[in-house]
């Protein structure tokens, strides 16, 4: 641990931290995940600083490990070739970008589908008013800026070989994002209701895709950045 770059580090060390209050809290009453969670923007319980918070909260153990595992896989060593200010922000940069991303595709589901009516039937006979439902999407965890984080290794190691279970043999990297963002792309526009993100983490990509594209082109330019 002490080895591992202090970005990195740091945010290990917060998202387990805010794992942990959530579920003490849950106890008292206080759901943090209802509280700092991305919101619909047309929802009552929508907040701008959201589109931050919602990137340290987590739904699940599962959720949290798979992400924190991605983050010190690929993470530190972005950070080691990057520098700690650039990969932060890089960070930032693809979690914001997924949740707009995220907003979008929740907007057209409304407009498209939900929109004509005055209430939604959850199943089960449980209906509730189009206000109750529109603050009960919510969106948390760190996947859009993990899928960053994939989509800058492939781009910076792309020749990079991984042993990825269960596949026989290794796999290039680029090849493991190009695979993992067309998964993502199949699963969003088929639609499964398994209350996933993908266009979310598609969003990620996207955003971090064009920051790396940006700084290239300064870099080309001979101006420095970050």
């Amino acid at each position: 641990m002490n080895n591992m770059p202090t970005v990195t580090k740091n945010l290990l060390i917060i998202n387990v931290l805010v794992f942990v209050a959530s579920y003490v809290l849950r106890g008292y009453g206080v759901d943090l995940n209802n509280m700092f969670g991305l919101h619909f923007f047309m929802a009552s319980d929508f907040k701008i600083y959201q589109f931050f918070t919602y990137l340290f909260l987590h739904g699940g153990f599962e959720h949290l490990f798979f992400n924190m595992f991605a983050v010190w896989m690929f993470g530190r060593i972005l950070e080691n070739v990057w520098g700690p200010r650039r990969y932060l922000f890089y960070y930032i940069v693809c979690g914001v970008g997924a949740g707009l991303c995220q907003e979008l595709i929740q907007f057209l589901d409304y407009v498209i589908e939900l929109a004509p009516y005055s209430r939604v039937d959850m199943g089960g006979g449980f209906i509730i008013s189009m206000e109750e439902y529109l603050n009960y999407m919510n969106t948390v965890g760190a996947s859009g800026a993990v899928y960053g984080i994939l989509l800058a290794f492939g781009m910076l190691f792309p020749n990079e070989q991984m042993f990825i279970f269960p596949l026989p043999m290794p796999i290039k990297a680029k090849y493991f994002v190009i695979g993992y963002a067309a998964i993502e792309l199949v699963l969003g526009i088929s639609g499964r209701g398994d209350n996933i993100a993908h266009f979310a983490h598609l969003g990620g990509m996207l955003f971090g895709f064009l920051l790396i594209m940006y700084w290239k082109k300064k870099r080309n330019h001979g101006q420095y950045y970050y």
